[in-house]
């Protein structure tokens, strides 16, 4: 009896929910960092054995929009809700009781499994724990508890156990040797933006977005190019930086997680472009891959 299914996680921003998929598939297919809008899009993690095949879907954190590319985003949180076999909602010990009451409406309307995760309990103590279980366990009543540290892994292997169980029968969907539906393009330009997103401050992340123009593997190594797009020329300069140090420092640090990802030489070359105001502009949110379907 083999088992498939999908496996959408949701949440707030900044809960885990990224962390948490890298862990359960066991590679590095989302970027992580402690600012809302690391994740942007809908990410597949798969997991293959011999008896089923999990296919997991990150989510961007729900939030509310104040411009076209966050309603975009918001869409993709949503039609999670759509299309999961099972549902991860992931909360965590900090975040207190914060949802989106519409969200959480059509998950209540919903006839899938939900398995409510408290996340970060290693921040916190088991009375704490047992109050937040008590507070969801109102807002999503028929919602099954569990309790992890999706950084340590604690538990997590007791998501995949229960997720197999609630799984229906079904083929594979994907290849056994496939972990994720993103081209290795899109995980390099996620690195790239990681990294600014790492170390570029106020404005500057949220306003940028990296598109991979060239792609050329060799044996024994990757040539790309990427191009770096940000809204105004001032965060072109911040980005380049005093007589270049920014740009090379990303162009280093980006290089070596793309050497480690794709297990070869990368020879990288950033360039920067302003698209004025791109994440209102529906052209530019179509180029850089934001589908709202």
């Amino acid at each position: 009896m083999y088992k498939s299914g999908f496996v959408n996680i949701v949440g707030n921003p900044n809960v885990g929910k990224s962390t948490l998929m890298n862990k359960l598939v066991g590679e590095k297919l989302c970027i992580i960092t402690s600012k809302i809008q690391t994740t942007r899009h809908r990410i597949m993690g798969i997991l293959s054995s011999a008896e089923y095949q999990i296919v997991f879907s990150d989510t961007p954190g729900i939030l509310q929009p104040h411009y076209k590319m966050q309603e975009i985003m918001r869409s993709f949180s949503f039609s999670a809700i759509e299309d999961a076999d099972v549902l991860l909602y992931i909360t965590d010990t900090e975040e207190g009781m914060k949802f989106d009451e519409s969200f959480i409406a059509k998950v209540n309307l919903s006839e899938f499994p939900v398995l409510l995760i408290v996340n970060k309990i290693d921040l916190s103590n088991q009375e704490k724990i047992s109050e937040i279980f008590d507070n969801w366990k109102k807002v999503i009543p028929r919602c099954e508890m569990m309790a992890i540290s999706a950084l340590s892994g604690f538990n997590t292997d007791s998501i995949v156990r229960r997720v197999v169980e609630l799984l229906p029968e079904a083929q594979q969907y994907f290849p056994d040797d496939q972990f994720t539906d993103r081209s290795e393009r899109f995980i390099v330009s996620e690195i790239i933006r990681e990294k600014i997103l790492l170390y570029y401050q106020k404005e500057i992340p949220y306003s940028v977005e990296v598109v991979i123009e060239s792609f050329k593997e060799e044996e024994e190594i990757a040539r790309i190019h990427a191009v770096i797009f940000v809204e105004r020329d001032s965060q072109k300069g911040i980005i380049i930086g005093d007589k270049g140090k920014a740009i090379k420092k990303l162009g280093i640090e980006s290089r070596i997680d793309i050497e480690s990802f794709l297990k070869k030489k990368v020879y990288l070359e950033l360039f920067v472009k302003v698209a004025k105001d791109w994440r209102n502009e529906t052209s530019f949110l179509r180029k850089f891959g934001y589908d709202s379907k």
